[in-house]
């Protein structure tokens, strides 16, 4: 709910000017990093571990992400709006709509001060004093597994510090790494005997902004379901019918249909296109509409479990035990100076999903929160339950990181640095089950089905993907980003892909967005000059070990970041940006057929935009006319 003393009398122009001489005029008192090294813990024992088990939060608002507080204006004072990414009204079964996020900073009081100190931090001299021949031999060097195969974490784990135990038990008892990152044709991970650990790799769109690696780091994700979906009614492991219950999973997740290699329907007993007969398919259909009798089914150990009421299913939602892993990597460069993901992790993060809420239940979480934020005017701190050492918990999933220490390893991350992972993960309309990546997974046109890591294969020649606004029809999602934010960041501050899109004069340059539709890489990677100077950047935060103030990596202090943001803030945004769908299957009848886009003609993606143009942040038509890429304001 929106404060009860808004400052829009003032006017936009007036207000931003007057915010940002406001800012800079009181950051040195407002904003005061720790000591190097002070990364809000009680110390390191004799082997440097950080001792974690002071579990003091000094930031409670630790959940509100960084970005949250950049004043969404450029030099000449124009609206930006690159809120929506994250806050939109979400999509059933995710009750939550923050899009009025996008109209004014809506923060609890005592969270208007901006915690992120790191934010404002000049790191260049730092990054000056490191050599590129040094940044590349860090990053290409693993923290993560052994020249052997050996898992370096989790054997760390086993042998756990003992300032890292929270219970004192000498046992972790949370989350031990256990993929080899070891991928067949597949996408399947392997141990070092090629045994299946499970975890299957995929690719997908990644989310605007912050994880492009333009703007710091090279992800990855990886999915893993429980030992039931690998297995069928006697027992055996069979991967053909693993990779069919991931698709059944992906179907229901998407709310789509999800062609597959070719299978006979009478090996499992099981009506995948339901056609009302068995025999062979290459199509899982989605047809799940429970009150008209129609629902869905997995497949093995698992439809077992699902007929025998131990296991659930419904649209939008994962089954419970599904697991994912994520990690965060830094930028290195291959020979011919192409940027790719290294080696080296900064992060590491799991998610399993514990517990089922059905809709109702998810229903009734978000009213909850809802009726607080009415009754206390939004002024409410979140409270996220569980610990660094079993993980925090939200809407039935449990969420654990580990993060790199000040030697290069990997250790987990504090009570404090758990909790900046929550805020996205348990309140955003933008989630599908309190995830991003798999609503995002590449659909069947592309290779492998989308079932592949980015180390055998990255994302140049990737179309772009295509994202359907309300009253504003499809649009190329990534180019509209960019002329959302006229930067292609979160912070507002990428000045190379400002460069690489628009002129001086802030028009969009024609033929980089015509190039944009069929390759996201020309919007997704930096340059060669600029992934060394994020990976420095970064590697100063590691030296400091305070996350706790930022993990971003900023070149330069990032201009737009409001040290502290007056009550109630009107943005400047008058109409929200609500997506409503994503993909590249936009039929004119919503019919939408995977199994037929592999044909050349069946997917003609210009003829597809139905978009000319959407009303933007101010509420006027200043987006562009994707048809021939022309400004329009």
């Amino acid at each position: 709910m929106r404060y009860k003393h808004p400052v829009a009398a003032l006017g936009a122009t007036a207000l931003a000017l007057s915010l940002v001489a406001l800012a800079f005029a009181v950051l040195p008192s407002t904003v005061v990093p720790l000591a190097m090294g002070d990364a809000g813990s009680s110390g390191s024992d004799a082997q440097g571990h950080l001792d974690l088990r002071n579990t003091r939060i000094r930031n409670r608002f630790a959940y509100i992400a960084p970005q949250c507080y950049v004043l969404n204006r450029d030099e000449t004072n124009a609206v930006l709006n690159p809120c929506y990414v994250c806050h939109q009204r979400g999509k059933v079964p995710n009750y939550l709509d923050d899009s009025d996020f996008q109209l004014s900073y809506q923060m609890t009081e005592q969270g208007l001060t901006n915690p992120w100190s790191n934010l404002f931090e000049d790191r260049s001299a730092r990054i000056e004093s490191l050599g590129d021949g040094e940044i590349l031999e860090a990053v290409r060097t693993s923290n993560y597994v052994t020249e052997a195969g050996e898992l370096i974490l989790a054997q760390r784990l086993a042998d756990l510090p003992v300032t890292w135990d929270l219970d004192g038990d000498h046992h972790w008892d949370g989350y031990r790494p256990d993929a080899y990152f070891r991928f067949d044709s597949q996408g399947f991970d392997l141990d070092p005997d090629d045994g299946y650990t499970g975890w299957r790799a995929f690719a997908y769109y990644p989310t605007p902004g912050t994880y492009w690696p333009t703007n710091g780091s090279a992800g990855d994700v990886l999915i893993r379901l429980p030992e039931a979906f690998r297995r069928n009614g006697q027992g055996e492991l069979d991967p053909t019918l693993y990779a069919l219950n991931l698709a059944i999973v992906e179907s229901l997740v998407k709310g789509a249909d999800v062609a597959i290699d070719p299978v006979d329907e009478n090996l499992y007993r099981s009506d995948l296109n339901k056609d009302g007969s068995l025999g062979w398919t290459n199509l899982v259909r989605y047809d799940w509409a429970p009150l008209e009798g129609r629902t869905m089914s997995y497949l093995g150990q698992a439809g077992e479990q699902q007929t025998a009421g131990k296991l659930q299913l419904a649209a939008g939602l994962f089954p419970e035990g599904t697991e994912f892993l994520q990690s965060l990597r830094y930028l290195d460069l291959t020979e011919e100076g192409r940027v790719q993901p290294a080696a080296r992790m900064k992060e590491l993060r799991y998610a399993r999903k514990q517990s089922w809420y059905n809709y109702r239940e998810l229903k009734g979480l978000v009213d909850r929160e809802n009726a607080e934020r009415r009754e206390y005017e939004n002024n409410t701190i979140k409270e996220v339950p569980g610990d660094y050492e079993r993980g925090l918990f939200a809407q039935g999933w449990v969420y654990q990181g580990f993060i790199e220490a000040a030697d290069g390893s990997l250790r987990p991350q504090s009570q404090e640095e758990s909790l900046y992972c929550m805020g996205c993960h348990s309140g955003l309309g933008a989630t599908t089950d309190t995830t991003f990546a798999f609503a995002r997974k590449l659909d069947a046109g592309a290779h492998q089905r989308g079932w592949y890591h980015w180390s055998q294969k990255d994302a140049s020649g990737l179309d772009e993907p295509k994202v359907e606004i309300q009253g504003a029809g499809v649009q190329y999602e990534y180019s509209d980003y960019l002329m959302y934010t006229r930067s292609g960041s979160d912070f507002l501050d990428n000045a190379e892909l400002r460069g690489r899109f628009f002129n001086a004069d802030k028009t969009p340059r024609a033929e980089a967005f015509a190039r944009l539709h069929t390759d996201i890489s020309q919007a997704l990677m930096p340059s060669a000059e600029r992934a060394l100077a994020l990976d420095k950047a970064y590697r100063t935060i590691v030296e400091d070990q305070d996350f706790v103030h930022g993990r971003d990596a900023n070149i330069a202090p990032f201009s737009w970041a409001l040290p502290i943001v007056p009550p109630d803030l009107p943005t400047g945004v008058e109409q929200a940006a609500n997506p409503l769908a994503f993909g590249g299957c936009f039929a004119a009848d919503d019919a939408c057929v995977p199994d037929q886009l592999e044909a050349k003609d069946a997917d003609p993606w210009a003829s597809l935009i139905t978009g000319v143009g959407m009303d933007g942040p101010k509420g006027a038509r200043d987006q562009a006319d994707w048809q021939d890429v022309s400004a329009t304001d």
